[in-house]
């Protein structure tokens, strides 16, 4: 088994989430609201022109495509997500009476297989799903392929430093993994930058909850929907013995609370000219449309 997740795993636990995500998200609500400040560069480089079509992948509850139609009411305005049942929890943000003339779209498919046509997309927003995604370089040359020329990516992951602490307290009590590995800015940067991708602007921020005991700690990631969907994960119940010694080995802050500390990993870049290349660690893959290419028939 060469995939480090289990992608099957992964919808099960966010379509099982979905009907309590809200109230679970405020973490992602506080990195989506940081993310989408930067839209304000479309407008800096497009100046009056606005985008057209634009498209929330991952978009659980949909708030980033429902915060994009109020912006750009006149856009097509596409929700796309892998969980059914979280695109069914999104019904009243992308269905709401202000949204009756012109609602949101949505979507249920894969981002690494995304139903666009290429070219088609000005600006392509996505928070917090490539972390579930085991080739970082096939899901960007997706996003290439589909947006357009001088259009706009905005997206965001969790970094190294994320869960840290339940990283560690696990790794004293049990032999498995349970905490997704995460990469870190500079591959992010690189990725996209093998992708293709222009002028790439990224920063990082630490964000730290501060939990009661380490029930809270489980309890918040699974309501999130942020469980262990590693294909190395351990498939029976790991036991109480396991969970008191990694409860045990937790690092507590000087009052005592578990704290749980997220990396997020911001990332703004363009879309490039047609035929820019592709460059691999061999060096620069040729990327020729197929119109180009001349076919001798017989």
């Amino acid at each position: 088994m060469n995939d480090l997740f289990d992608a099957r795993q992964v919808r099960h636990a966010f379509g099982r989430a979905a009907q309590g995500y809200e109230e679970a998200s405020a973490l992602q609500r506080e990195i989506e609201s940081r993310l989408l400040e930067s839209f304000d560069h479309y407008a800096l480089r497009h100046g009056d022109a606005k985008p057209q079509v634009i498209v929330d992948l991952g978009c659980g509850p949909a708030h980033a495509a429902a915060w994009f139609r109020k912006q750009i009411p006149d856009a097509r305005v596409i929700a796309i997500d892998a969980a059914l049942p979280m695109l069914q929890a999104a019904l009243p943000n992308t269905r709401g009476q202000w949204l009756r003339r012109k609602p949101v779209d949505r979507v249920c498919a894969d981002l690494r297989a995304l139903p666009l046509a290429d070219a088609s997309i000005d600006v392509l927003f996505c928070n917090l799903a490539l972390q579930w995604i085991d080739d970082l370089p096939a899901a960007f040359a997706g996003f290439r392929r589909v947006l357009k020329p001088g259009g706009l990516l905005l997206c965001a992951t969790f970094g190294p430093d994320t869960l840290y602490e339940l990283r560690t307290a696990f790794e004293q009590a049990d032999e498995v993994p349970h905490v997704s590995p995460f990469i870190d800015i500079a591959g992010f940067g690189d990725a996209l930058v093998a992708a293709g991708f222009r002028e790439p602007v990224l920063d990082r921020d630490l964000l730290v909850e501060t939990l009661p005991d380490f029930t809270s700690v489980l309890r918040g990631l699974k309501a999130m929907g942020a469980t262990n969907a590693l294909h190395a994960r351990r498939h029976s119940l790991s036991g109480r013995a396991r969970f008191a010694a990694a409860d045990a080995a937790y690092p507590r802050d000087g009052e005592g609370r578990f704290p749980l500390t997220w990396e997020a990993v911001y990332a703004q870049a363009w879309g490039p000219e047609p035929g820019t290349p592709i460059r691999d660690a061999g060096g620069e893959l040729a990327s020729v449309p197929l119109s180009r290419i001349p076919i001798r028939r017989r």
